[in-house]
């Protein structure tokens, strides 16, 4: 899952990214709405966490943009205002859920997760191929009943795999789904992952090369 973060307040966006990268998403962070519109118009999120008061073009104005166009992102709107005249506003606009601040962080991780789940195609909460489990929710995945302790980016990448139901995926959309726009096309970081991974599953052999085209589980 690919999240951007549009927030002003530097500090609250960064600490909200490293804790959405800790439950293995992709997250992006843009401190203004021009901003906010440059990256959504490059790359392809599934959830857009936004602050109503951004600098630059308003949060409304991001949020209007985006619903007029039809885009597939998903809207989280962060306000410091928490009426219910508010929340009816917000949702007018185009948003999909909101969120006053101050909020608890666990409850922003899951709404997040769950906007991201309408985002794409509906997927079981838990995930069966190969002998792999993989429980979406409960961030676990086990192997023959044998528990895998996975980083997040190695569980975000088998969740790629086996959401590809045996279809083929590239290095390319691996990086486009697992890793943020920092990410180097050229870098190794696809192929040093899955080494890692595919150790950490162990034999037989569960992810198979195909030269030059991509990975299948």
């Amino acid at each position: 899952m690919r999240v951007l973060v549009a927030e002003d307040e530097e500090m609250l966006a960064e600490l909200v990214g490293e804790g959405l990268r800790r439950h293995g998403l992709a997250v992006d962070i843009a401190l203004d709405g021009d901003t906010a519109l440059e990256r959504l118009a490059v790359n392809d999120y599934d959830v857009l966490v936004l602050d109503r008061g951004l600098p630059g073009t308003h949060g409304d104005d991001v949020c209007r943009e985006l619903a007029s166009s039809g885009a597939r992102v998903r809207i989280l709107m962060l306000t410091a205002a928490g009426q219910v005249g508010d929340l009816v506003e917000g949702l007018a606009l185009g948003a999909d859920d909101y969120l006053a601040k101050p909020f608890e962080y666990p409850e922003l991780v899951a709404r997040v997760q769950a906007l991201g789940r309408r985002a794409n195609r509906a997927l079981p909460p838990v995930l069966e191929r190969a002998g792999i489990v993989l429980d979406a929710p409960r961030r676990q995945a086990f192997r023959d009943g044998r528990y895998l302790r996975l980083s997040p980016k190695e569980f975000a990448v088998l969740e790629v795999l086996m959401a590809a139901d045996g279809a083929v995926v590239s290095a390319e959309e691996l990086l486009e789904r697992a890793w943020d726009e920092n990410a180097d096309p050229f870098t190794s970081a696809v192929r040093t992952t899955m080494s890692k991974l595919r150790a950490k599953l162990g034999e037989p052999p569960a992810i198979a090369t195909l030269p030059g085209v991509g990975y299948r589980l």
